[in-house]
């Protein structure tokens, strides 16, 4: 049977494309520990850049060069060990794709044979090998099966050219007789197809009938009749399946091949069509008219029905890709503190669940067309933590005010981005910002600049709150360097060029605690930046697994689990495994109050057991979502980052900090070029300057930037007081007074071009927008 169709694992989710920006705020994660996209023809997890051999450090009189040197022909003997590695790879990868084009030569070759020269032998190993062969080949030859796609012939294709030859093998060897069982096993074999296709189209209308307009989370969506997915096995996973049909038939027909009875055949054959059948009438009885799930026009009936219930006043606007949630997830925490009645508004599907943990209701809106339903809403503010081509969709909505909001603050280009015109007002953190948007000419207004602080760089500790050092005088290092951005600008990421050599430098000294947290968007663009992400990993877990010394305290790994439990309690729903976005919006309804505050608590816990129950000293990658970017800035003594955000945000705890200058300028230029390099120290590329730091780090007395450091988080963060979220909810209450001045002044009918703004072109021009994509 035609076992290898490619199956829908998750029908409903939507694609996304990256967002721009540098900048990763309080979560800064997921993404990150997943399989990156490899180059064509090349292995899985290998690239280009894995063959890439940084160029030694030349001789300087500058301090730390012999640590630089001596760490560098370290890396070079590493360098060769890695080459070598990547040929064998290489060579693996080859010989597996030419065996598995053979395997299926070789296969029908010996099928072929077993009909002119009937042989149930031949019959039944061509049988078998083929198929095991297109079991295996997306494991072992991913290219060899996209070619083989590429040119039609396809997983079901060739299965199906698999069950004719056996069928006429079997046939040679007079398995097939005119009365009995075998003479209708054709027909078996035939139906099983029929049914295949019949449950796959059946699939397919039932995913559609359960693809809302919207998708819902923290909201009670039990008026539109949402029911539990239907089982997978029929609905999702037709690769599961029909490769448990085509095991089933074939072992069954190689059994009547070499026993010479047809019976062995027939039985598993009508098996099967009998468990298609009932699995494609258990799927057709979704689409019964008492079953189906709300339709298109209901659901956006109660839509507005529900906006119209809850009043929302302010929302966070998002569209982005698979990696970026970061950038709405920094903002949850403060948009649930504001005064009123805040709503996240979505564009992707499968962003709905990527959006953390919070009790603010979400709704996912992909159609333009429907998203103009939030126009006859008592929404007054948008706000934009990204930039988007999804983003000029919402600005058409003429009720709603736009603020954008950003998702971090760096000096470089990206963070004056000219879309920001488009905002009625653009919200930054300090007096830094400001200056950068008057400086950048990029048309935003400096009356349409609203200074709001950072609300949430809250949870991070301040320098007096932790002696450096620790008890044992083993400085903890945070390397969180950005992405590479979607320039080839050199200086947007030290990953590419200098990452090696910084760690190299870090792990030389004895007393340093190395935590390495990557951008999760490192490699996404530039294959090269993955390639030497993933080397900077090994050198660490490398370094980490040679440390030995003291193991973990029993009882603080006891309160990790203890305190993983409690999180995962809070933070797992009731979902199952291939639940679609029909059951998520089941199971995941309005809240019980005071869930968000719970889980913000359980996961400070959490981190504090975490760190609590690491060995002493241990380097580490930190990947994922847990423990968070702040979380680490509370554990760090010093930071060696880029230019971004998390230069801004880690200055609001006042400890010293390194920013890596790839840029190509000098030490001078650089420093005027990006204020917030001001009051770090600077490292080349060759990480020479890493003893320094360490050493000033260790002497406070030596820090020549600890006054600079304070004046500096002023400009770029703003004052103490009033607090940060005061203003941004201050800001919000204004805006949104500005935009009941616009909507009263619509109705009334004034203002040039009122009536050909208004409502109702809008909607013309988003059905227009549909039509389009």
């Amino acid at each position: 049977m035609g076992a290898l169709v490619d199956g829908v694992d998750d029908a409903n989710d939507d694609s996304g494309a990256h967002e721009d920006g540098d900048a990763v705020g309080g979560s800064r994660a997921g993404g990150g520990g997943g399989p990156r996209q490899h180059a064509a023809g090349g292995p899985p997890g290998m690239d280009e850049a894995d063959t890439l051999v940084l160029d030694p450090v030349s001789g300087s009189d500058r301090s730390g060069t012999g640590t630089a040197v001596a760490v560098h022909r370290a890396g070079r003997a590493e360098g060769g060990a890695a080459l070598r590695r990547q040929r064998r790879a290489v060579l693996r990868h080859r010989a597996g794709s030419a065996a598995a084009l053979v395997l299926l030569a070789v296969g029908y070759l010996l099928q072929v044979l077993g009909i002119a020269s009937p042989h149930a032998s031949l019959v039944v190993a061509g049988a078998l090998l083929g198929l095991l062969t297109d079991v295996l080949l997306p494991y072992g030859a991913q290219p060899v099966a996209r070619e083989l796609r590429r040119a039609q012939f396809t997983p079901p294709v060739r299965q199906l050219l698999r069950d004719a030859l056996l069928l006429g093998g079997l046939g040679g060897l007079g398995v097939l007789h005119p009365a009995g069982a075998g003479a209708l096993l054709p027909g078996a074999v035939l139906l099983c197809w029929l049914l295949h296709f019949s449950c796959q189209a059946v699939a397919a209308a039932v995913r559609d009938r359960r693809r809302l307009p919207v998708v819902t989370r923290n909201i009670d969506t039990s008026a539109l009749r949402l029911s539990p997915a239907p089982p997978a096995l029929f609905a999702q996973r037709a690769t599961v399946r029909l490769t448990a049909v085509a095991a089933l038939t074939t072992a069954g027909m190689s059994a009547s091949a070499a026993s010479g009875d047809p019976v062995w055949a027939s039985v598993p054959a009508w098996g099967c069509c009998a468990g298609l059948l009932a699995g494609t009438a258990h799927l057709a009885r979704r689409l019964l008219p008492g079953r189906r799930v709300a339709g298109e026009e209901e659901a956006l009936a109660w839509l507005d029905g529900w906006l119209a219930e809850y009043r929302p006043t302010v929302a966070m606007y998002f569209s982005g890709g698979t990696t970026s949630a970061y950038q709405a997830n920094m903002w949850l925490s403060t948009l649930a503190e504001l005064q009123g009645r805040p709503l996240i508004v979505l564009r992707e599907r499968f962003m709905v669940q990527k959006i953390d943990a919070t009790d603010v209701p979400i709704v996912c809106i992909p159609k333009v067309s429907h998203l103009m339903h939030l126009e006859h809403s008592t929404l007054k503010v948008l706000l934009h933590p990204a930039n988007s081509g999804k983003t000029s969709q919402a600005l058409r909505i003429p009720t709603l005010k736009h603020a954008f909001i950003n998702h971090g603050e760096s000096d470089k280009l990206s963070s004056c981005n000219p879309y920001a015109k488009a905002y009625d007002q653009v919200w930054v953190a300090g007096e830094a910002a400001r200056e950068r948007y008057q400086l950048a000419e990029v048309g935003v207004d400096d009356r349409d600049v609203v200074e709001v602080g950072r609300p949430q760089l809250t949870p991070i500790r301040h320098a007096d709150e932790r002696a450096a050092g620790g008890g044992d005088g083993r400085l903890t290092v945070l390397y969180a360097p950005t992405w590479e951005g979607f320039t080839d600008d050199p200086g947007n990421t030290s990953v590419l060029t200098a990452g090696e050599n910084i760690v190299r430098a870090l792990l030389a000294d004895p007393k340093v605690r190395l935590l390495y947290k990557p951008h999760p968007m490192t490699g996404s663009i530039d294959p090269r930046a993955g390639a030497a992400d993933r080397r900077i990993r090994a050198l660490v877990l490398r370094a980490g697994a040679g440390q030995g010394g003291a193991q973990p305290d029993p009882e603080a790994v006891a309160a990790l689990e203890e305190a993983t439990r409690a999180l995962e309690e809070l933070t797992r729903g009731d979902l199952r495994q291939h639940a679609d976005e029909v059951e998520r919006m089941l199971r995941q309804q309005a809240p019980e109050p005071g869930r968000a505050r719970a889980t913000a608590e359980a996961l400070r816990r959490w981190e504090e057991a975490y760190w609590a129950a690491r060995p002493a000293g241990l380097h580490q990658v930190v990947d994922g979502p847990r423990p968070g970017l702040f979380s680490c800035f509370n554990e760090a003594d010093v930071l060696v980052s880029d230019v971004s955000s998390v230069v801004s945000d880690y200055l609001s705890s006042e400890k010293p900090y390194a920013v890596v200058n790839t840029s190509g300028m000098d030490e001078d230029g650089f420093r005027r070029a990006f204020p917030t390099v001001r009051a770090a120290t600077v490292l080349g590329p060759d990480g020479a300057g890493v003893p320094g730091l360490l050493r000033t780090v260790r002497h406070p007395e030596e820090d020549p930037y600890a006054p600079a450091r304070a004046a500096l988080k002023v400009r770029l963060l703003g004052p103490a007081e009033p607090p940060s979220l005061v203003r941004f909810d201050r800001a919000v209450q204004a805006l949104a007074r500005k935009a009941e001045v616009r909507a009263r002044h619509v109705r009334e009918g004034g203002g040039p071009g009122a009536a050909q703004d208004g409502p109702d072109q809008a909607r013309v021009e988003a059905l227009r927008a549909d039509d389009r994509s």
